[in-house]
């Protein structure tokens, strides 16, 4: 069965005189405040292991509700797998392999013939950023968490548009404070420029510390928080007091369980903290997740979407996605139809008062006036992925996905959600067709920058064979856990 798209009166976005706080700018007519704007931006989360998503293991009650005060997309999609692309995607607005941020950025698994490697793989710095554009439009801007996109100085968020930064540079680092230097330098806690600090508590909710102190300092101006959470990315890190809140779990399952805790409890402070300052009525609120999760590596779930991080399969790229605006959006519902984490940098540009005709070269949109009904056609009727020989194509609900290793596959995604029914034989012409779109949007692009270890793109393609269909890993993971239950209860 389709889903249905579900359009908001236009009328909701208005603004009334009665909220507003109107003032003149340089002689010109008055203008409505602008919002404040927080993006909650979690690391290799499931797409199952929310509430608001029906999962009865986790405990996320702030997303939840968070969830049931705004928007919840169903159909939310990162512009790659992986964490750093993604990441370049979404400050940028661009889909990234238009500067060659083609591949992942670990330093130490770099191919010994790669282009860069280190700290010198970063956004290009001729590219405008999320926070670049923010500032132009009297944005006071932060960066808290996870950066992964440049560990070189001229990259540092300090010099990418953000005002304010404590996190660190790298893609991944303990959630406790290193007690001496870590392996990795670029994993180091920084505050603003080069002045290192471990943090005083476990990392996720330290960070909901910092983004609660940039709020309070300033209440009084637009602010753009960019809370890029390393949570529930390895290492597998929780507090013996969030592990005790799930004692029917073991494993991995059980510190996923614990971590995912952590993060909903950080963003319930920050939520919070805009209730408590009376800007929450004022504030966009966003949360989502760079890629799928890795349910190798972290536990997590994406039923019941097949595959996982790292693939092209909807579990490593549909991602859950939530939007709150109080008063503009209408609380409590879902919007079907794909958007992208592209559409971020536009839409909170133009939420800002940015002419949205001065954005450069970008492939985002803002959504807004697709959530109003002002515009009732789909936000991207074409959406593109490509890593190395791999790509794939969303062409309205047609899901085309090119291996390296096997023919095209192609599937109705409003049938077949779990992409089980290939349907390439039965229409050749539009493989074929399909075949040609991607191949022409590659033509567009830039070569990568840098390249992994060629060994990782076989890893990728057996990590998703592995995880082809998460239903039925989920389903043989219930029998397991039912039958131990009955064996301990004998």
């Amino acid at each position: 069965m389709k889903k249905i798209i579900l359009i908001i009166p236009a009328v909701l976005l208005i603004f009334s005189c009665s909220s507003q706080k109107l003032g003149t700018i340089s002689g010109k007519s008055p203008t409505p405040e602008k919002p404040n704007i927080i993006l909650l931006f979690a690391d290799d989360a499931g797409y199952a292991d929310f509430g608001f998503h029906g999962s009865k293991t986790m405990k996320t009650p702030n997303l939840d509700k968070l969830a049931a005060q705004g928007v919840r997309f169903t159909q939310g999609y990162v512009s790659d797998p992986t964490c750093g692309p993604s990441r370049a995607g979404i400050i940028t607005g661009k889909y990234q392999q238009r500067f060659g941020f083609t591949e992942n950025n670990v330093p130490g698994f770099m191919s010994e013939v790669s282009a860069a490697d280190g700290p010198e793989m970063g956004i290009p710095v001729e590219e405008k950023t999320i926070g670049d554009y923010l500032q132009k439009v009297g944005y006071k801007t932060g960066f808290y968490g996870k950066w992964h996109v440049g560990g070189a100085d001229r990259f540092h968020p300090n010099n990418r548009g953000f005002d304010e930064f404590y996190g660190f540079r790298g893609g991944a680092r303990s959630y406790f404070a290193y007690p001496e230097e870590p392996r990795q330098p670029l994993n180091k806690m920084e505050r603003n420029f080069k002045n290192f600090e471990e943090p005083a508590e476990y990392l996720t909710d330290q960070l909901a510390t910092e983004t609660v102190n940039f709020i309070e300092k300033n209440k009084e101006q637009p602010f753009f928080a960019f809370v890029s959470f390393n949570a529930v990315h390895t290492p597998m890190d929780a507090t013996p007091e969030d592990l005790d809140q799930f004692p029917q779990l073991e494993g991995n399952r059980k510190i996923v369980a614990a971590m995912t805790l952590a993060l909903d409890r950080a963003c319930g402070k920050i939520l919070d903290k805009l209730e408590a300052l009376g800007l929450a009525e004022n504030t966009i609120v966003v949360f989502t997740n760079d890629n799928g999760g890795p349910t190798d590596k972290n536990a997590s779930s994406n039923y019941p979407l097949s595959g996982t991080k790292s693939n092209h399969l909807e579990g490593g790229i549909r991602v859950p996605f939530l939007l709150r605006w109080p008063g503009k959006i209408q609380p409590s519902i879902t919007y079907d139809y794909p958007i992208s984490t592209l559409d971020l940098l536009p839409t909170f540009f133009v939420a800002g008062g940015g002419d949205e005709n001065t954005l450069e070269g970008i492939d985002g949109v803002n959504i807004i006036p697709y959530l109003s009904g002002e515009k009732q056609e789909r936000p991207h009727p074409l959406l593109y992925w490509k890593k190395q020989a791999r790509a794939a194509l969303r062409d309205g609900d047609w899901k085309f996905i090119r291996y390296p290793d096997r023919p095209a596959e192609l599937y109705n995604i409003a049938e077949d959600e779990r992409e089980l029914n290939n349907l390439a034989a039965k229409y050749p012409e539009k493989i074929k067709k399909m075949y040609k779109m991607v191949f022409e949007w590659e033509s567009t692009l830039e070569r990568p920058r840098w390249l992994l270890k060629r060994e990782f793109e076989n890893v990728d393609i057996d990590r998703m064979d592995q995880y082809r269909d998460q239903e039925k890993l989920f389903r043989e993971e219930r029998k397991g856990s039912a039958k131990k239950h009955k064996r301990e209860e004998g």
